[in-house]
């Protein structure tokens, strides 16, 4: 079947969106560079990276995630890190029990120690599971770092930082965030190679 010019016009602006969002990036550069300082920190010390979200931000946990205890792109150490959502007979179970807003915070609390970090995704800012598991991280003395979008949402003021995507379309704020993820995973690896 040939491709509409139509087709290919929508195809185009797409790519350009992506461009326009992926440029205004720049400007989160200096809280990226924040983000790997707090998480090198913690794992340096032994602490654990925690990763929650949703839907594609529950895939982009699990790809940073695998990133980190796997390789991104040098032979090193395994690193500190779990999805919280990953054990799903935990999850199906809390989420049974207690209610699907309490499905992170309640892993949160089973293993994190003072000291350890909490990358919470939610490409609105506002979803209660996300809010729930960062109010369990404060209790434990865990720090917090967000991943959202322009508006941050609630979590925009409840997060120790909050990197925010340029851009309101979730599908390229989602884009953004692996972007992030992938930059901050290059960065841990050349950190916390070089202390081996």
């Amino acid at each position: 079947m040939p491709t509409t010019i139509r087709q290919v016009d929508r195809i185009a602006e797409i790519w350009n969106q992506h461009l326009t969002a992926a440029k205004a990036l720049f400007e989160l550069a200096p809280a990226v560079s924040d983000a790997v300082d707090m998480i090198a920190a913690s794992l340096s010390a032994g602490g654990l990276l925690m990763i929650a979200g949703n839907g594609g931000s529950a895939a982009d946990a699990q790809h940073i995630t695998a990133e980190l205890t796997g390789r991104f792109l040098k032979e090193r150490r395994p690193l500190r890190a779990m999805a919280l959502h990953a054990n799903t007979s935990a999850l199906t179970a809390i989420g049974n029990d207690y209610g699907y807003e309490h499905v992170f915070a309640r892993e949160l609390s089973a293993h994190a120690r003072p000291g350890d970090v909490l990358l919470a995704i939610s490409t609105s800012g506002n979803s209660k599971n996300i809010l729930r598991a960062i109010e369990a991280a404060r209790e434990v003395k865990v720090s917090v770092i967000g991943l959202t979008g322009e508006s941050g949402g609630k979590m925009r003021g409840i997060c120790d930082l909050c990197l925010c995507a340029p851009t309101e379309s979730t599908a390229r704020i989602q884009e953004m965030h692996i972007t992030i993820g992938h930059a901050i995973c290059e960065l841990l690896e050349d950190r916390l190679s070089e202390t081996e």
